[in-house]
């Protein structure tokens, strides 16, 4: 069996450290804790757990940070986790039978991140992350935000996740202003990090520079497809805002440059023809989300309910509009089979109730 050392870094985490160490101290083998200036209860709630908890000073660089925790790891891998992270039971199940299979030849463990979620708590937006790195094996974390492992060597994926549950947002500013610091300072963004630029822009609601940064970014050619097609997607968000709506709908079909359909964009597309009554071509692109096989494996962000659930609910609606019923019926069971308790289904199956009672009276 493999041993894990799980390594965090930290700062000002006594809301939620204790809950996550709960989820995963029975899983691993060593606890690494890297503390970069908590001044809460941070550390008494990590002493509970280990005594393996080390000083970093903070300087806006959580690739710096990350690689400190490895250094202190002395298990066969390295797992990380944020201090809002959790891993629920079944995870815990599915995590012990991997250490207890695990081929001491992967290199990597890629794992689904959970990190959106509806009222229900069903997943909402998820996608795999490098989970388990082989420790001392020549990989690094990257990136002064955002930051990642280039896996190399064998990969494996496996079947646990991990839930991201905040109970309060960070800091909104943080990133952007970090990012901005390097400009300043005359840093080169690799690609990678450029493409998050350009997410925290438009985060910041600035659409004329977040445009500016994606194109840089797709111009470029060096990203990963993924990365690629997200920003290409971004660069129609930023556009719909600036009043461009046809540039933003060609921006969405660019994406096809790339790949094959992905659902979420289908749906994308979906909506942009919804919102202006287009119905008919809606549906086209809805019913075609329908048929987009989902890939969780290829890494990039994943939204489930566009394999599913969306597209029905919209194609409900879209042939409700078109004056096809019966059809739209159809779709709002589909939809309901995706989500028993969606109270949009159960709206449009009393707005059906209440079309078939006024054509049957006299």
């Amino acid at each position: 069996m493999v041993s894990i050392s799980l390594c965090m870094i930290v700062k000002n985490e006594e809301e939620v450290l204790g809950r996550c160490l709960d989820s995963a101290a029975g899983l691993v083998d060593e606890i690494v804790i890297v503390d970069t200036g908590s001044t809460d209860r941070t550390r008494e709630i990590a002493a509970r757990y280990t005594h393996h908890i080390f000083d970093f000073p903070w300087r806006d660089d959580f690739a710096a940070a990350r690689n400190e925790s490895f250094a202190h790891a002395s298990m066969d891998y390295c797992m990380w986790l944020d201090a809002d992270d959790v891993l629920l039971e079944a995870d815990q199940a599915a995590f012990l039978a991997l250490k207890e299979t695990l081929d001491p030849a992967v290199s990597v463990v890629m794992a689904p991140y959970h990190t959106g979620f509806d009222e229900d708590g069903r997943v909402t937006f998820s996608y795999f992350r490098e989970r388990l790195i082989k420790n001392r094996a020549g990989m690094a974390w990257e990136g002064a935000v955002h930051e990642a492992v280039t896996p190399v060597g064998r990969i494996h994926y496996a079947d646990f996740s991990v839930t991201h549950r905040k109970l309060r947002p960070s800091d909104p500013d943080r990133n952007l202003r970090i990012y901005r610091t390097q400009l300043d300072a005359g840093k080169t963004l690799e690609p990678r990090q450029q493409f998050y630029y350009g997410r925290e822009l438009y985060y910041h609601r600035l659409w004329e520079e977040a445009l500016a940064v994606f194109e840089r970014f797709l111009a470029d050619g060096r990203g990963w497809v993924e990365n690629e097609i997200d920003a290409c997607c971004h660069c129609a968000y930023c556009l719909e805002k600036l009043g461009r709506p046809e540039a933003a709908l060609s921006a969405l079909f660019r994406t096809f440059a790339y790949d094959r359909p992905r659902a979420e964009v289908c749906c994308e597309l979906g909506r942009w023809f919804f919102e202006r009554e287009r119905y008919s071509q809606a549906a086209y692109w809805y019913a075609l989300a329908l048929t987009c096989p989902r890939d969780d494996r290829r890494g990039g962000f994943v939204s489930p309910d566009c394999y599913g659930y969306l597209p029905c609910i919209q194609l409900c609606v879209c042939h409700s509009r078109m004056g096809n019923q019966e059809r739209a019926k159809e779709f709002n069971e589909m939809a309901a089979a995706c989500k028993p308790d969606d109270p949009a289904a159960a709206h449009n199956r009393a707005y059906f109730q209440t079309l078939e009672r006024a054509a049957s009276s006299p």
